[in-house]
């Protein structure tokens, strides 16, 4: 493998175009996307230990949404309602992690900022009920419960394989 310098990597690759960041800049970067966002598998593994996982799911869908699949355990907390029923639902000690369809829809970011706007400490779930659904985590519908295998390209499919994250 033959390295180049910025200056000749940066003419002939659209990867390098623009320069990566300091490596401090990149660790700020870096620490404060962990501190908005969770990913599915963390939260999963959180929630199956035993004990308090210290936060709270919320489903920010509509009940349709809800009806089809949720993370069970989940309170459901449509966007539009957050101001007026999450101080009726949510403990504002409790940190709150929202999630929405999936990475095409911005449901769960949304939420965020309504529950943040009200004070609660929040964290988007990355790739939502989508990918929670696709990693083989156990769901609820209006039916009962559900569990679909995991999707190789999402997840290990052995349920004692760890990606390595």
């Amino acid at each position: 493998m033959v390295m180049t310098s910025p200056t000749t990597a940066t003419a002939v690759n659209s990867v390098l175009r623009v320069p990566p960041a300091a490596p401090a800049a990149a660790a700020a970067y870096f620490g404060a996307s962990l501190a908005f966002h969770a990913d599915v598998s963390d939260v999963a593994s959180a929630l199956a230990a035993d004990g308090d996982p210290g936060f709270v799911v919320v489903d920010s869908r509509s009940t349709a949404s809800w009806d089809q699949g949720h993370i069970p355990g989940a309170v459901h907390l449509p966007t539009a309602m957050i101001p007026e029923q999450a101080p009726r639902l949510l403990d504002p000690a409790v940190p709150v992690v929202t999630y929405c369809w999936g990475p095409g829809c911005n449901g769960a970011t949304r939420a965020a900022l309504a529950l943040a706007r009200l004070g609660y400490q929040v964290k988007e779930m990355l790739g939502g009920f989508e990918y929670w659904a696709r990693e083989g985590f156990a769901f609820e519908t209006w039916e009962g419960g559900d569990r679909r295998a995991a999707d190789p390209l999402t997840a290990p499919v052995d349920d004692d394989a760890d990606c390595g994250c």
